[in-house]
């Protein structure tokens, strides 16, 4: 992952396909594409999985709320996306072991109606599940039974429906397909930016324009195709291909709020199946803290990022407070996050009742894939759609082979290997645990770097565990290139501890400019930059 030799091979090489965006679908794509042979570029004008794909609840998923719409409306387009996606849940499970799990999830009920109500579709929803999946089934348990595995919870209550879904880290995952893409040809760059197009005579793309946003250098990179993986913002390039079309994505912003995971007192998560304007809320445990989302409403800030805000705040914890012992404070909040969803509009429809489908779209004039709509449970069939379409237009024949295509750290993964990393390095359970986790079977690269220099054993923060070897490793292996590149999406404390996350800023700073050749200048304005920006969402999430 050698950025300026990356870079270099923008100008002396013409791709048969670029594909723009390396979110999950983008990432997903590039891999797809390079293990049928295709010659293949991969731009983000931020880093892998900075928008979209990193700011999920972090599940894999059919939609037990898409579920319900569908029997309730008879919107059999809602069956087909929830068939999607527990066809699809168990390749994303299977493909990645150490960045996806089974997930216990416990809907709390206050009547016998309702605890059937929810057994029954329950039920349906495990019917949907590909065969190959082998999640344990739903149960309905007693109340003695489920306040013992969730002690935080409303003691007042019936019963509660247990199930099973899968859970990621989203970030990693993308991370990990990207690098997986690497590893089999793809030239894979983060932070830059597509500013425009080049055409033939006859219209069709044939050029993008690209600004490098760390140096301001620009590049051209040809390609026979180009295929639009942007997700809630593929009407800029849509429009910059085409300004004739019209647009396409009607965005809807959904934020998460992260609490102590002391509030439930398990280790299942919890979803809460009412709220007042008919949203589904999950409470998962992620990293040691409690992930409280999503919220679900249009969103008219532009290119903005969308952040947690007070009202936000406001609305999750009430959602949450009838269903939990305790009282749970805004102040407790510890950080929290934005996202937007890339919807395809529908006139007249509300946000949370679009279908979360998705669509490849061509444009014949300019010769422009678009990969629309979609969600993270379903990113491998919608890069197999894409691509499918992509390679008839370029006569290639070749199937796609990503079902049972291990991702990179997951080959020969094994969950007790932590045990190894702590025999070579006598380090604290919780990071062995954690670097396993976080990097699986590349594990001994982060040990080598441990034995280069003992001080990067050090951890970043108290309480956490991540060290400054994974700063060096991250900037080494994964083109980490800024701050937040490494606490938002290579160790996700960012969306944990916005106070840990400045707290450690410094140490992170250091080590990651000498990596990247900074003067100590260079060094203290992006420690300072990145503090600010972190402050920034506090103060939006609390009202300041």
């Amino acid at each position: 992952m050698n950025r300026a030799e990356l870079i270099d091979q923008l100008h002396r090489e013409e791709f048969d396909l670029c594909i723009i965006g390396a979110g999950a679908s983008g990432a997903g794509c590039a891999l797809d594409a390079a293990l049928r042979g295709l010659k293949v570029v991969l731009v983000d004008s931020s880093d892998f999985s900075a928008g979209t794909s990193s700011r999920s609840t972090k599940l894999i998923h059919g939609g037990v709320r898409y579920l319900e719409q569908a029997f309730k409306n008879f919107d059999f387009a809602q069956l087909k996306q929830v068939r999607h996606g527990l066809e699809e849940r168990h390749a994303v499970l299977a493909n990645a072991p150490h960045l996806s799990r089974p997930l216990a999830l416990v809907t709390p009920v206050f009547s016998w109606i309702e605890g059937l109500y929810f057994t029954i579709g329950l039920k349906i929803y495990a019917w949907f599940a590909s065969a190959k999946d082998t999640l344990p089934k739903s149960e309905w348990l007693n109340k003695k039974t489920v306040l013992q595995r969730i002690p935080g919870l409303n003691p007042q209550l019936h019963s509660a429906v247990l199930y099973y879904d899968g859970q990621l880290d989203d970030a990693r995952y993308a991370l990990a397909l990207a690098l997986s893409a690497r590893e089999e040809g793809v030239v894979t760059l983060n932070h830059l930016a597509v500013t425009g197009f080049e055409k033939s005579t006859n219209g069709h793309l044939q050029t993008a324009l690209v600004t490098d946003q760390l140096t301001g250098d620009q590049h051209h990179i040809r390609a026979k195709v180009f295929l639009n993986c942007t997700g809630p913002y593929a009407d800029h390039i849509r429009l910059a291909a085409n300004p004739q079309i019209p647009a396409r994505i009607r965005p809807s912003k959904g934020v998460h709020a992260v609490l102590p995971l002391d509030i439930l007192g398990g280790k299942e998560a919890l979803l809460i199946p009412k709220t007042p304007d008919g949203r589904v809320v999950f409470a998962i445990p992620f990293f040691d803290k409690l992930l409280l989302g999503t919220t679900d409403e249009d969103y008219n800030g532009g290119d903005a990022e969308p952040v947690l805000e007070g009202r936000e705040v406001d609305y999750l914890l009430e959602t949450l407070a009838p269903y939990v012992r305790q009282k749970v404070t805004p102040d407790q909040v510890t950080a929290g996050f934005g996202g937007l969803r890339p919807l395809i509009t529908a006139v007249g429809r509300s946000t949370k009742g679009l279908v979360r489908d998705h669509e490849v779209e061509h444009d014949p004039a300019s010769n422009l894939y678009s990969l629309l709509g979609g969600k993270w449970t379903t990113y491998r069939l919608m890069a197999k759609d894409a691509v499918d379409e992509i390679c008839a237009a370029l006569g290639n024949s070749n199937t796609c082979a990503t079902e049972s295509y291990v991702l990179v750290g997951g080959q020969g993964f094994h969950p007790d290997d932590w045990k190894n990393i702590q025999q070579e390095t006598g380090l604290a359970e919780d990071i062995c645990r954690h670097l396993l986790l976080n990097y699986g079977t590349k594990w001994p690269d982060l040990v080598a770097i441990i034995r280069e220099n003992a001080e990067t054993a050090a951890r970043l923060a108290p309480n956490y565990p991540f060290i400054g070897a994974e700063v060096v490793y991250t900037a080494r292996h994964e083109m980490c290139c800024t701050l937040r590149d490494f606490f938002a999406r290579r160790i996700r404390l960012e969306i944990m501890d916005w106070q840990a996350t400045q707290a450690a800023a410094e140490m992170a700073g250091n080590w990651l400019g000498q990596e990247l050749g900074w003067d100590g200048k260079a060094t203290q304005a992006h420690i300072a930059a990145y503090r600010e920006l972190v402050a920034g969402f506090a103060k939006a999430a609390s009202r300041l």
